[in-house]
């Protein structure tokens, strides 16, 4: 006999809002009336078999003690009574419990609860990846999650509560940490392992780590597996995620250009052989079918993506920063053009579309009429006088509108690279734009800590605790 897996609906089965009870728990003095609750607990001490009780699978009693007061609906809780003459936990509940050394009566964050239907009345609770739970089977507070860019466990640590993700990069890792001293402090991490190691029991089991391969380049595929394995090792499988990129026409035997003398490119990003174009692609898929969770990243335009999502990717990326100063700076350059007739705001043009990569260094004479059609193609494909395209967010929106007809439900988009004072604010009220509320619990918001947590505050928060710190020392 086969298995089945059916989902746990953890909310207690209340009456609406207005009634009885919700009078009570708003704190009004009106009796609460019958409401109906149950537990895990509460099937396995039900009737259904000769005894009145379930029984408990032998050797999981101690593992069933973190799953005891877990609520129930009604209706789960009748079907697994109907179905179950005995209850225990799967293999890989133990394994989780044990590995990330849960507290009793606990059940741990980034894991939703399962029960799977074995054998000869058998029902078993398993725990199943899903960072959009916290601890216990509990959702998270919103539907949408957020992330860290960011491999310091100093400035992790007052954040990790409040993460579902944390992505790191070599250049995160080796420049923002390792070899600055500022952030580094007294040198004390010396190699990426120390950092990762020291990141994973930082962060806990609620938060996935996205760690990116050191060489997408490499052509020996063992090589990729075994540094994907040692992050395994070190994360655990439940928590990581490899991240890989997009490589465009960069292969390994050119990649060397980006690293020595002007470290310009000569060729065009999107001129190159087929496989060349399709490294990354092809790579995110083999880690895909190797048992790994990818982080298919560097997408900077919106019709890169529907490519993307046939490696099958966990995560899909949208990148802001670059996009929205480049598209600022091109719009700049042809409304002075188009005011003065003046051939050298193109030329100006065609040097920013190099030093970009629109162009490669062998076209730093391209054709000035050439340049301006580019120029033009880019601002119409990204719409950017288009009323909801000012905030620079259309490859958001595009994307979320993609992964409304995807058949991978796991897939999440992350939000990322953003600055200055209105990136966030745009994105959170994006957030609420009725068009995207079926597909907020696919959106993942990161950034550096220090971004983020300049957004918990305002003006008025220091102009109230003026008001009330003297108000109460006065007091005193």
């Amino acid at each position: 006999m086969g298995s089945a897996n059916f989902g746990i609906d953890l909310d207690l089965h209340r009456p609406p809002a207005g009634s009885a009870y919700d009078n009570e728990r708003l704190g009004r003095v009106r009796p609460l009336e019958m409401a109906t609750r149950a537990t895990i607990g509460s099937v396995i001490t039900s009737g259904g078999s000769a005894s009145g009780a379930k029984n408990t699978a032998q050797g999981d009693d101690k593992y069933l003690e973190h799953v005891l007061d877990i609520p129930l609906s009604l209706s789960a809780y009748k079907e697994i009574s109907s179905i179950a003459r005995c209850i225990g936990v799967t293999r890989n509940f133990r394994e989780v419990i044990d590995y990330f050394k849960v507290p009793a009566k606990e059940t741990p964050a980034g894991f939703k609860l399962e029960f799977v239907v074995a054998r000869d009345g058998l029902v078993q609770v398993d725990l199943i990846r899903d960072i959009s739970y916290d601890k216990n089977g509990q959702k998270r507070p919103t539907e949408f999650l957020f992330s860290a860019d960011s491999a310091n466990p100093y400035e992790v640590a007052p954040i990790k509560d409040l993460l579902a993700n944390l992505t790191c990069n070599p250049g995160i890792i080796y420049d923002l940490f390792i070899n600055n001293p500022k952030a580094n402090i007294g040198g004390h991490f010396k190699t990426r392992d120390e950092v990762m190691l020291e990141i994973g029991r930082t962060l806990g089991p609620g938060c996935d780590i996205s760690v990116e391969l050191d060489n997408p380049f490499e052509s020996d595929v063992q090589k990729l597996l075994d540094e994907a394995a040692k992050f395994r090792e070190m994360l655990s499988p439940y928590r990581v995620v490899i991240k890989v990129p997009h490589t465009g026409s960069v292969n390994a035997g050119n990649v060397g250009e980006l690293l020595a003398g002007d470290k310009k490119f000569h060729r065009r990003y999107d001129q190159g052989p087929t496989a060349d174009l399709l490294r990354g692609h092809q790579l995110a898929l083999f880690m895909r079918e190797h048992g790994y969770r990818v982080n298919f990243t560097l997408m900077f335009e919106p019709y890169q993506t529907a490519m993307a999502l046939q490696a099958k990717p966990y995560f899909i990326n949208s990148f802001i920063r670059h996009r929205e100063s480049q598209t600022a700076a091109i719009k700049r350059s042809l409304a002075q053009y188009k005011v003065t007739d003046d051939p050298s705001f193109l030329v100006d043009l065609r040097t920013l579309l190099v030093n970009t990569d629109y162009l490669s260094a062998e076209e730093k004479d391209f054709d000035l009429f050439q340049v301006k059609k580019m120029a033009d193609r880019i601002l119409e494909y990204r719409q950017a006088d288009g009323l909801d395209r000012n905030d620079g967010l259309d490859g958001i929106r595009h994307n979320l509108r993609m992964l409304k007809s995807t058949n991978l439900p796991d897939t999440r988009l992350i939000v990322c690279s953003m600055e200055g004072d209105y990136n966030y604010p745009d994105i959170d009220r994006l957030m609420t734009e009725p068009e995207f509320a079926d597909v907020l619990d696919r959106l993942v918001i990161t950034a550096q800590p220090d971004y983020l947590a300049k957004f918990t505050s305002c003006n008025q928060v220091v102009s109230y605790q003026r008001r009330f710190m003297n108000a109460a020392s006065s007091a005193k």
